[in-house]
């Protein structure tokens, strides 16, 4: 069977060479007789690819020397908990940007431990934009800003960050490797990897040294930052075939020709895309035109009949996961940088088409 076009938000498609590579050596790993499922974390093959990892991501991202690399279990969510036990224990205060379902899940969970502000919002509108923030609401003795870079779910993203003395961390999720990204601009940045990454099962937390030690007394040893760092995130079992495919992942983005190279085709996808959607007379973006993603692209026709029967023709037509969000409806194509062109080639054609066949 043809191998289709997978836009899921994740876990999404992943390179075939990455593919290919990783079933070429499932039985035996570079000679030593074992799948890397099978290998021990402490053994120096496993140690030689975990550190080969966070090498080339650190190529890859251009991380400065004082931050540290973590590769860590639990999903996203797990940090949203682990980012207020971690840092909000000086002042016990947190401002908080909520621009789509996963700040404000992050956001809900950190008011659990702390003082939570939510100093900007697009909830009024169905996080279809990104708001202005105003200077004053930003509170000078938070222990930290928090927002959510690229929201999977609503597809707008933040792209001017905030001008503010604390500490600044960011979901950057999905919107991971899509772009060249200045981490000294951050405390931390962290995201799961199951979108530009590596399968589920792996997040990936880049943490400036000075943020560590300072959980708080009842911040779990498994979410304690400082705990992970120490051990080179071996603490415990690490998932260890997905940091091996996440290592084969930023091998192929190095070979393609890293971080800007990458920019310029996800550009290049989105605008072939959002063209044919502001072109379209029955399909329509959500998002404000300024603050879409190029990762992440929600749009919906205005009936729910013709959305289904969209979804529908696009998964004969091997264009699958093409399902909305249900806070948002419609349809959403998520192009993450394992999506070649082609795929979107050809889920702009069959909209042409589609609209064509349905329209009177």
């Amino acid at each position: 069977m043809a191998r289709v076009y997978n836009f899921s938000a994740g876990p999404s498609m992943l390179p075939e060479s990455v593919l290919e590579k990783a079933a070429d050596q499932m039985l035996d790993y570079e000679g030593t007789g074992e799948s890397v499922m099978e290998m021990s974390h402490r053994s120096k093959e496993f140690q030689a690819i975990i550190d080969k990892a966070e090498a080339d991501l650190r190529e890859l991202m251009e991380i400065p020397d004082n931050y540290k690399v973590l590769f860590l279990q639990g999903g996203a969510s797990t940090q949203f908990a682990a980012i207020a036990l971690n840092f909000m224990n000086k002042n016990h205060k947190a401002d908080y940007i909520v621009t789509g379902n996963w700040s404000k899940k992050a956001m809900q969970e950190a008011s659990r431990y702390g003082d939570v502000k939510v100093v900007a919002s697009s909830a009024d509108k169905n996080f279809s934009y990104v708001p202005d923030w105003d200077y004053n609401e930003f509170r000078d003795d938070a222990d930290y800003l928090y927002f959510c870079m690229n929201e999977t779910v609503h597809g707008n993203i933040i792209r001017d960050i905030p001008d503010v003395d604390v500490p600044i961390i960011a979901d950057i999720s999905s919107c991971f490797l899509s772009e060249p990204i200045d981490v000294s601009k951050f405390a931390m940045l962290y995201g799961g990897a199951q979108k530009n990454v590596a399968p589920a099962g792996l997040t990936i937390c880049i943490i400036r040294e000075d943020m560590l030690g300072n959980a708080a007394d009842i911040c779990p040893t498994m979410l304690n930052y400082e705990t992970m760092a120490a051990k080179g995130s071996m603490y415990n079992t690490p998932p260890c075939w997905c940091i091996y495919i996440a290592g084969l992942v930023f091998q192929w983005l190095k070979k393609m020709g890293g971080l800007p190279e990458m920019q310029r085709r996800n550009q290049a996808k989105a605008k072939l895309l959002y063209d044919a959607l502001d072109e379209s007379k029955m399909f329509n973006a959500t998002v404000r035109p300024k603050d879409r993603s190029m990762m992440n692209a929600p749009f919906v026709t205005d009936s729910d009949e013709l959305n289904k029967k969209f979804i529908a023709g696009c998964t004969e037509n091997g264009l699958i996961n093409i399902k909305g969000h249900r806070s948002v409806g419609g349809m959403r194509a998520s192009i993450y940088n394992a999506m070649p062109i082609e795929g979107v080639e050809k889920l702009v054609a069959y909209m042409k088409e589609f609209e064509k066949e349905n329209t009177k």
